[in-house]
């Protein structure tokens, strides 16, 4: 059977989170989650700064993917950065991440964009090795850089 996709809406904040928590844990990173449904809501579904779309199986959304669009000056058009993927471990095996992956860069193909890009933990072996799979290759020449929190507030002058 073929996987079929749809849009998050707003009343699906309560599935949303729950995939937020259940990728945080895969990840071990769950005490770094401190966002609620309604910073998510308002963020998604309010300031429309990023956006969500669910692989169903028989109607039943087993997997997501979280992204918005980011630009390239060097190619002068936007890309998609996927934030996040998750896909339920018992679902798992059965092409959903692949299928998410596939619609996400079709999406990019139909908008214009000209990337599709997304981190990936460098222990996460068995993400790695599927992202390869695809034809992704990693940016090994570039470094990841971030200011949060405390620094944030102060290079801002806070």
């Amino acid at each position: 059977m073929k996987p079929t996709f749809r849009y998050a809406e707003r009343n699906d904040m309560p599935l949303i989170m729950k995939f937020v928590r259940d990728l945080a844990r895969y990840e071990h990173l769950e005490d770094q989650v401190v966002a609620t449904p309604e910073i998510m809501e308002h963020w998604i579904f309010d300031l429309k700064r990023a956006e969500v779309i669910f692989v169903l199986e028989e109607g039943k959304e087993v997997g997501f993917a979280l992204f918005f669009h980011n630009f390239s000056t060097f190619l002068g058009r936007a890309g998609i950065y996927l934030e996040d993927l998750f896909v339920d471990p018992a679902c798992r095996g059965r092409g959903y991440g692949r299928a998410l992956m596939e619609k996400l860069a079709s999406i990019a193909v139909e908008e214009g964009c000209g990337r599709f890009e997304w981190w990936v933990l460098n222990w996460n072996e068995p993400s790695i090795r599927f992202y390869k799979s695809l034809g992704a290759v990693p940016m090994s020449e570039w470094t990841v850089y971030r200011v949060t929190g405390d620094a944030l507030q102060k290079l801002a002058g806070k």
